[in-house]
């Protein structure tokens, strides 16, 4: 007489579970998706730091052309390459984020050094002119500075990436 059931050992083969390949395969299919999640996010991180700083640099120029509006007389910011940091008049020296680096293009009278140099403001708004290149990883963004108008500008480097 045949059984209709089947056998006990065949229902235990289909219900063992997963094999060690098939986990490991899951395993690093999610340690592939958790290294891009990581990568994309150290970006967008990289890629604010350096804008914020951008920006901080501007803002920087922008108070130091209003002081010498405003004090009518010759004001400079100063720029060290070495530290990569600046100094804006009365206010107190500021670095950049760490892995920021920045570029100077400026007057050449208005270079102390290699890596120092200044943009300086006139009473009328005007200045020396020159570029401020922040710079982190291929992300870069530029300051750009008007000689005979004094007006700054910032813009980011397409080429760059």
């Amino acid at each position: 007489m045949a059984s209709a059931l089947p056998n006990r050992s065949s229902v235990y083969r289909r219900c063992q579970g997963f094999s060690l390949l098939e986990l490991m395969a899951v395993m690093v299919i999610i340690g592939l998706l958790l290294a891009l999640a990581v990568t994309s996010l150290s970006r967008s991180i990289s890629s604010a730091e350096v804008r914020t700083a951008a920006r901080d640099v501007m803002a920087a120029l922008r108070y130091t052309r209003g002081q010498a509006i405003v004090k009518r007389e010759e004001k400079t910011l100063d720029f060290n390459l070495e530290t990569m940091a600046y100094k804006a008049p009365d206010r107190p020296s500021r670095s950049l984020p760490e892995g920021v680096e920045m570029k100077l293009l400026t007057a050449r009278s208005e270079l102390a050094a290699e890596n120092v140099g200044s943009i300086r403001f006139f009473p009328d708004g005007s200045s020396t002119g020159g570029r401020v290149t922040v710079i982190a990883g291929e992300r870069e963004w530029i300051v750009n500075v008007g000689w005979l108008t004094g007006e700054i500008a910032i813009e980011k480097d397409e080429d760059a990436l």
